[in-house]
């Protein structure tokens, strides 16, 4: 018999009829689960994160293309600039959650973040079709280049529109699903295994999101003009912003407590340590207390204690790091990999390097209604448990299928390097490789599927186990994870190529022919196997927090 199956015999019945602990409605007043919450005000949340994905990745995934052709600026500082964005971008997450959790409430957080979407968006249209904004462009027959590429002005405006997408995605990306996830209540078994679906339809919706942007903003905005290409994001976010307050009505808003959760985890942090120091005087010492001081001191232990349960993230967050290196290789070394491979499907059809990355949200797309309603059911009659398997299993088997996303790459790129030397190409890096880019298509497969396990595992792990005051920023460190995995890929890539190019070719050289990815593929795979060992370690000895049912 399963852990789950033992606590149930051992916890009272849930009063379905009775108001929500802990939440209120729009008005403030107590909500009801027949009449609150649930799928009905899921959908609305599911719909815009459609939307804000379709948006944001319109603009993230060509925005290079943008700032090197219409801006004029050079590859390197062009490079420079979308790496601060993005960087920011994940980094404002962690802000916008604390700012959410202690001040403004998830629900005015996201109504926040879309309004500045819309704006940004807006403003990034206009400074590409007015005249006073748009930069004029710098002709190979111009003889006075004073007069063409922008102004300061005209560069002002437009990275101003583009940090303030930024500042949304902050907001944004924190609180929407955590304000989701709180339409369905942890302590009723029904609605928490709709809990651990709404994560992986969440995941669903977000990459239909993107794989739209990819394949239709991109032809747009390379095809038609940048104008509509950055105006069609904030007119998808006004329809967005309409539908989530249409929905107002049937979403349950988190009651926040007087006092705010990070002035009190502070104070708890330093109580902490004062326990600590002070624990093996207080054994030693004897008295009665008056009922005031237990109570305080009752109070004082289980704010220590949630504390403590803060502290116990850490090294699963840590443990988790690879994973967010082996995921920037997605959109970087795999791309690499693809340009140099026969990418035509006909004789005049001819596949963009960067077209490849929709395998991978089209896998997810795919497989996330086949683990929610087939591979999860099958599981839970054996497990005999609501979920199937726990979040940290969930986490580690994603894990263990990156370390083979790694091992399939590094072997392609074996085959790659083979071939180019058996045609004689290895001195000739801007020529097609006679191998079919269908031999790169598996390692875009497997990291979408190992998304659905470790990013979906993450997302819900940390919701659920931070305190309840705080869940936005739980989120946010989720997506930490894969923002510092970009840094941490990027500072390594960097290192790698400095010390290699000093003793012959780098690992990374400009001819790829001569370079070796697929070594820093197997050293990705090396750091992966004992990321999982460690991750294993750790998750053994986690103690996951309990659920208390309201009666």
């Amino acid at each position: 018999m399963g852990p789950h199956s033992m606590e149930s015999q051992h916890q009272p019945l849930l009063d379905r009829s009775g108001p929500l602990i802990g939440f209120v409605d729009y008005r403030g007043h107590p909500v009801h689960r027949s009449s609150s919450g649930g799928w009905t005000s899921g959908l609305f949340l599911l719909g815009l994160e459609v939307a804000s994905r379709f948006a944001y990745y319109g603009v993230s995934s060509n925005l290079i293309t943008y700032l090197t052709g219409p801006l004029g600026l050079s590859n390197a500082s062009a490079a420079a600039a979308a790496n601060a964005w993005s960087g920011s971008a994940s980094v404002l997450p962690l802000i916008g959650a604390m700012l959410a959790d202690s001040w403004l409430g998830r629900y005015r957080a996201i109504t926040l973040a879309t309004i500045l979407y819309i704006l940004g968006y807006g403003m990034l249209a206009l400074s590409s079709v007015l005249p006073p904004l748009k930069p004029s462009q710098c002709h190979s027959h111009s003889t006075n280049t004073s007069h063409c590429g922008p102004t300061s002005f005209q560069l002002a405006f437009f990275f101003i529109s583009l940090y303030l997408v930024a500042i949304a995605q902050g907001f944004d990306k924190p609180c929407s699903l955590a304000f989701g996830a709180d339409q369905f209540d942890q302590n009723d078994p029904k609605e928490s295994t709709s809990r651990s679906s709404f994560f992986n339809w969440w995941y669903f919706a977000m990459s239909i999101g993107i794989t739209i942007a990819v394949i239709v903003l991109s032809y747009i905005q390379d095809n038609v003009g940048w104008g509509l290409g950055f105006g069609m994001p904030s007119i998808i976010m006004i329809l967005a912003l309409i539908i989530f307050l249409f929905g107002t009505s049937t979403y349950r808003f988190f009651e926040m407590g007087k006092k705010r959760p990070f002035s009190r985890l502070g104070r708890t942090f330093f109580s902490l340590a004062r326990t600590s120091l002070t624990n093996s005087t207080m054994r030693s010492e004897t008295g009665k207390e008056d009922a005031e001081s237990q109570h305080t001191k009752t109070h004082t232990v289980s704010e220590i204690e949630e504390a403590r349960s803060i502290l116990r993230l850490f090294p699963i967050w840590a443990t988790s790091l690879v994973y967010g290196i082996t995921f920037a290789q997605m959109t970087t070394l795999f791309n690499k990999q693809t340009r140099t491979l026969d990418r035509h499907l006909t004789s005049s059809i001819l596949v963009p390097p960067a077209a490849l990355q929709s395998a991978g949200t089209i896998t997810i797309i795919l497989f996330v209604p086949l683990y929610d309603r087939v591979i999860i059911p099958v599981v839970r009659r054996i497990s005999k448990t609501p979920s199937g398997i726990t979040m940290l299993q969930r986490v580690a088997t994603g894990l263990a299928i990156s370390l083979v996303t790694m091992v399939v790459a590094a072997l392609v790129e074996i085959k790659r390097l083979k071939t180019a030397q058996e045609y004689g190409l290895v001195d000739q890096p801007e020529a097609t490789i006679p191998m079919s880019l269908w031999w790169v298509v598996p390692q875009y497969i497997l990291i979408g599927i190992a998304d659905v396990f470790t990013v979906v595992g993450l997302q819900e792990f940390f919701y659920d186990q931070m305190p309840d005051s705080m869940r936005s920023v739980g989120l946010a460190l989720y997506g930490s994870v894969l923002g510092i995995g970009a840094f941490l890929s990027s500072i390594l890539i960097s290192c790698i190529d400095k010390i290699t190019s000093t003793n012959g070719e780098s690992w990374f050289s400009n001819n790829l022919n001569r370079a070796h990815i697929d070594y820093f593929y197997w050293l990705l795979a090396g750091l992966t196997a004992i990321e999982i060992g460690l991750f294993m370690y750790f998750s053994r000895g986690y103690v996951y927090k309990k659920k208390v049912n309201a009666l």
